[in-house]
């Protein structure tokens, strides 16, 4: 037993980093088109001369494309020519049959002396335009012929600018990022307890710096907001602002004097959505209604139907308060199957900023969006979210933190793609050949696009999908959590033990917080336990590695206390390198009760110093212990989330 499951690690593990370092044969595409047939053809970038394009309506699809190869060297001129010429580059508005989101379909044909994109409307030319772009090799473009479509029609991404401002450029990265893997709606949530930053002429006050908790005097003016707007209806993505209501309303109360509720609340707030209605092109107008005691039950049966009276279309979270019928809910709570009636955006569990950065991957990739394949009349889609409550020391700490673009391109393919997995889980199951193999070829896909576009970005993720652990337990610590047991023993694996089971990943989720709705590697798990984890690495020579490790992936979103100096937890977790253990770093804020004003600075491993390790030549074996307790947190801001994160990387 212990032979082989050496050597199937060994094959895993070399395979895995041979292939890694090879040039694969075709680009990688993500997210992975519908139907997809590679031929021998390509076409040769140096050769092109002109994009040309056969409706007016395509005009700005051909100047964004003639402005990403320019970027990379290659001038083209862009010409309107009702027939498609023989040779070069053509996007055209013809008819292409699709069952399922028409409007989005495309079909592209690379040949070796033109290049043919064709679609019914302009977002399908644009969604094409982002697949050939990825099909660049060098000068040329790989020969293939595509048909494509979305499964979801909304596919979005949140950002919470009312806790912690960010700066116009970083906004139109993530925004750029969106449009290049398909994302469609930029949601915008622009009004916080901890800030209002959203220009209101009307009232200025609003804006002031005495009124923000964090970022004093900052906030987006009338033209930033017309500015973000253009820039996604160029990107074919719909921009929706959120103005919370009538709760998370603090900083409008400090500016205002009154409650959103009372009768002059009322009005001021109307006067406010007159103002944004009618300044700004939007569709819909996101109104919030979550989090709050309602006082005033015709509040957001008014609010809303005032929205309706300019032409918008209304969305509220859901659970909230009494939003009346007709409105869209975005779910963001609730583990029940999703009711009948009304028109629901999927954001539950989609809070980026909870989940551990090589977690989110693996539990984006299985997800099944709005608990169906692909969208319907009652579900659109869904909305990936970031909301980090903490404050920060600088904007790109958001990117950082929550893994924000390993975690969009895993939602792009999902909700793409469709399908994904009936539950909620945080790791590939060991067990599923199938779903290794599904997310083996994601993953690899993804590394791809990390080394091809975001050198420049910060991309928290390194390859995870051949770690294979042996795990052993439970052992019964009696609530003794520095309880020894067997496992610890130098040369435990002599013995040839058989492991209760195993895990994939280089994050190890025991039992989610949220358990047993977002389910863990283990089927069981119990109190008082302590359970040991084995990997064993194969090195061909002495080797200096990387290492992320730790124990509690803080959430952006609490004011998780910090583990004791020189330890990597409170449950007395361990971790060993060859018999050799692995000492805790000194953290910066030790033994600390923060607030959310305080700002991480070293406490998950994505955003500090890896850890250095020593590989000797042949086996190397890395030993993890995981302890606990009780299930229950020392209060709510500090839940158990019984896990690991050992990950070794050489870049």
């Amino acid at each position: 037993m212990e032979v082989k499951v050496l050597m199937v690690g060994l094959l895993t593990f070399l395979s895995h980093f041979f292939a890694l370092s090879q040039t694969p044969q075709y680009p990688s595409l993500l997210p992975l088109p519908k139907q997809l047939t590679w031929t021998s053809q390509a076409f040769d970038l140096t050769q092109a001369k002109a994009i040309y394009y056969n409706d007016r309506r395509l005009k700005s699809e051909a100047i964004f494309l003639q402005k990403q190869l320019s970027k990379k060297g290659y001038k083209l001129k862009v010409l309107f020519q009702k027939n498609a010429p023989q040779h070069g580059i053509s996007l055209n508005i013809i008819r292409v049959v699709s069952e399922h989101l028409p409007e989005e379909a495309y079909q592209l044909d690379v040949f070796s002396q033109k290049v043919m994109l064709k679609a019914n409307t302009s977002h399908g030319i644009f969604n094409g335009i982002q697949t050939f772009l990825q099909l660049q090799k060098n000068k040329e473009i790989q020969g293939c012929s595509i048909k494509d479509s979305p499964a979801f029609a909304w596919r979005g991404y949140l950002v919470d600018v009312g806790r912690n401002y960010q700066s116009m450029s970083q906004l139109k990265e993530q925004i750029d990022v969106m449009a290049s893997y398909k994302l469609n709606v930029f949601h915008f949530h622009l009004t916080e307890d901890v800030a209002w930053r959203l220009e209101i002429k009307k009232y200025p006050q609003l804006t002031d710096a005495n009124t923000m908790l964090r970022q004093k005097g900052k906030f987006y003016r009338i033209s930033d907001m017309i500015q973000l707007i253009d820039y996604c209806k160029e990107r074919h993505i719909e921009f929706v602002p959120e103005i919370d209501m009538p709760g998370h309303s603090q900083a409008f109360e400090r500016a205002m004097g009154v409650s959103m509720q009372s009768k002059e609340g009322v009005q001021i707030v109307k006067e406010i959505i007159k103002e944004v209605c009618q300044t700004y092109p939007i569709k819909y107008l996101h109104i919030g209604g979550d989090e709050v005691k309602i006082t005033n039950q015709d509040f957001l049966p008014e609010m809303t139907q005032y929205v309706k009276s300019f032409g918008k279309k209304v969305i509220g979270w859901s659970p909230g308060g009494n939003l009346p019928q007709n409105t869209i809910r975005q779910l963001w709570m609730g583990h029940e199957s999703i009711p009948e009636g009304e028109v629901y955006i999927d954001s539950r569990h989609l809070y980026i900023n909870h989940i551990d950065p090589l977690e989110v991957v693996t539990a984006l990739f299985q997800r099944n969006i709005g608990d169906r394949l692909q969208s319907d009349q009652q579900v659109i889609g869904a909305t990936l979210c970031l909301w980090h409550d903490r404050n920060i020391r600088q904007e790109k700490d958001l990117l950082t933190m929550n893994a924000v673009y390993p975690s969009m391109l895993a939602f792009s393919e999902r909700t793409w793609v469709g399908g994904g997995q009936t539950q909620w889980v945080t790791n590939i199951d060991v067990k599923e050949v199938d779903a290794i193999a599904k997310f083996d070829n994601f993953e690899k896909r993804l590394l791809t696009q990390k080394a091809q576009n975001f050198r420049d970005k910060p991309f928290t993720y390194h390859p995870q999908g051949h770690i294979r652990w042996q795990l052993f337990g439970p052992f019964f610590n009696q609530g003794k959590l520095d309880s020894t047991f067997v496992p610890e023993q130098t040369n435990f694996l002599n013995h040839n033990p058989i492991p209760n089971q195993e895990a994939l990943g280089g994050t190890v989720v025991l039992r989610h917080w949220w358990s047993p709705v977002v389910k863990g590697v283990l089927s069981n798990p119990q109190e008082n336990t302590t359970w040991y984890a084995i990997q064993k690495i194969w090195m061909p020579t002495d080797t200096t590695a990387y290492c992320w490790i730790g124990f509690n992936n803080i959430s952006r979103s609490m004011a998780t206390n910090v583990p004791p100096l020189s330890q990597w937890d409170t449950r007395a977790s361990k971790v060993w390198v060859n018999d050799q253990l692995i000492q805790a770093p000194l953290w910066t804020n030790a033994g600390q009760k923060p607030t959310l004003e305080q700002p991480l600075t070293d406490e998950g491993y994505e955003y500090r110093q890896p850890i250095r390790i020593q590989l000797h030549k042949g086996w190397n074996e890395i030993k993890v212990k995981a302890p606990v307790g009780t299930f229950k947190g020392s209060d709510w801001q500090n839940p158990v989330k019984w896990m690991f994160t050992v990950l070794p990387f050489f870049e």
